[in-house]
């Protein structure tokens, strides 16, 4: 997993404090007249300055230089990224399924390797969620990134990240998220070489834990599991790029030092990683698979209690006692659109052709549910406890009904044939009991 040499501060959410430079960080105030060894206060908001006290996130960075020291932005060529709202196709109410992106031959670092394969709401309306995969066999060299139009989590399917921040260092793997900020500068190196995942970049409110409700004080994702980084920074100068996405376009700036360069911080709006084999699993010990809203690891709340503008939801390994019941997951249309991807191993509802680093999108009011051989094995099998090893697959589930791209609906990696994997569903039906 990640390097264990790097210091992680705990708990989600928390009003943290870290410095590099001993007493770097002003006591008693943000802002005083001059701050310790000339650095620069700056507050950094990703929310506004009147959200209530317990959603209202900033934190003050003291830094080498302001962030307003940089060139002009100049108009880049998107590539392959797109925003909502996606225009270019009609969405088809179609089931859809996709074989993994592949790692480019040529050099390819994190923001030239970002592929969108969906999107929902409007990124200038801050409501919904855009969809990506990431490939890249190359650290960003000389390269920063932020974007202000929405924060980013990442699910890594290959390959180690190593994401350098303003507020510090994270280090994640497939088995890991990690979440950063709207608008918080970020470069991302390769260690241990190629890599390929997902980002769920979510224009609306910041994600927080779900409501445990009945479950209680404990369960689900734990707040002391999530960690943060400690102040470091980078005191380097030279040519350097920053890109920006606004608006659902990339730009490109010159910046003559590094934007890194955040010597102690202090606030609640910092990136995250968390383990997800940490998440404690809640499930039936009697009848009937219960519904996947159980796995949910991270929400983005939408106007209406109960109805998320996006649900980061998971499905790990875990125990299966339910008796006299069907297992797998049963067929259902939902409200609720769903883009699920897989880390490792076999989901236990499709167990051909939905590969890790692959995904599907099951659309608001598609059916969908397990193939046809799945459902003769599970309606057959012997019901004993069963553990389901080997397997990490997640869900993006969003109230807005999820866009895929012109390139999505018509690259390569489309399965054309994904339908069949419902047409060997037999009728039973004899009128007998």
């Amino acid at each position: 997993m990640s390097n264990n040499s790097l210091k992680y501060m705990t708990g989600f959410g928390n009003e943290f404090e870290t410095e590099a430079l001993e007493n770097a960080l002003p006591i008693g105030q943000f802002s005083p007249q001059k701050v310790n060894y000339g650095l620069y206060a700056e507050q950094f908001s990703s929310t506004a300055f009147t959200a209530p006290r317990g959603e209202n996130r900033r934190t003050w960075l003291y830094r080498i230089r302001p962030s307003v020291i940089q060139g002009d932005y100049e108009l880049m060529d998107n590539g392959l990224l797109r925003s909502a709202p996606i225009t270019e196709v009609p969405t088809p109410p179609t089931m859809l399924r996709w074989n993994p992106v592949a790692i480019p031959e040529q050099a390819t670092d994190f923001i030239d390797g970002l592929v969108t394969m969906a999107a929902n709401g409007s990124v200038n309306g801050q409501a919904g969620i855009g969809i990506h995969i990431y490939v890249a066999n190359q650290s960003m060299e000389g390269r920063y990134f932020y974007n202000a139009d929405g924060e980013m989590l990442f699910v890594p399917q290959q390959g180690r990240l190593r994401l350098k921040t303003e507020c510090g260092i994270l280090e994640i793997d497939a088995g890991e998220i990690a979440v950063i900020p709207r608008g918080m500068k970020f470069s991302v190196e390769l260690p241990d070489g190629p890599v390929r995942g997902y980002i769920c970049e979510n224009y609306g409110n910041p994600y927080i834990l779900p409501e445990r409700g009945p479950v209680g004080a404990n369960g689900y994702a734990n707040d002391r599991d999530f960690q943060y980084p400690v102040a470091a920074f980078e005191d380097i100068e030279g040519d350097f790029e920053i890109v920006a996405k606004f608006s659902g376009q990339l730009y490109r700036a010159d910046i003559t030092h590094s934007p890194l360069d955040v010597v102690a911080w202090t606030g609640n709006s910092a990136p995250y990683k968390y383990d997800l084999a940490r998440f404690n699993v809640m499930n039936t010990v009697s009848y009937d698979h219960p519904d996947p809203s159980i796995f949910t690891v991270l929400t983005s709340p939408s106007g209406t209690p109960g109805v998320a503008n996006v649900d980061f939801v998971i499905f790990p390994e875990r125990w299966m006692v339910a008796e006299h019941t069907f297992r797998p997951p049963y067929y259902h249309r939902n409200i609720m659109s769903e883009f699920m991807g897989l880390i490792k191993g076999v989901y236990d509802a499709k167990e051909a052709g939905f590969v890790p680093g692959g995904s599907s999108l099951h659309n608001c009011m598609s059916p969908h549910g397990p193939e046809a051989e799945v459902f003769e094995k599970a309606s057959n099998a012997e019901l004993e406890p069963v553990r389901y090893e080997d397997t990490l697959a997640f869900m993006f589930e969003s109230r807005y009904i999820i866009a895929p791209t012109k390139y999505a609906l018509e690259g390569q990696e489309r399965q054309s044939d994904y339908l069949d994997c419902w047409k060997g569903i037999k009728k039973h039906f004899n009128g007998a009991k």
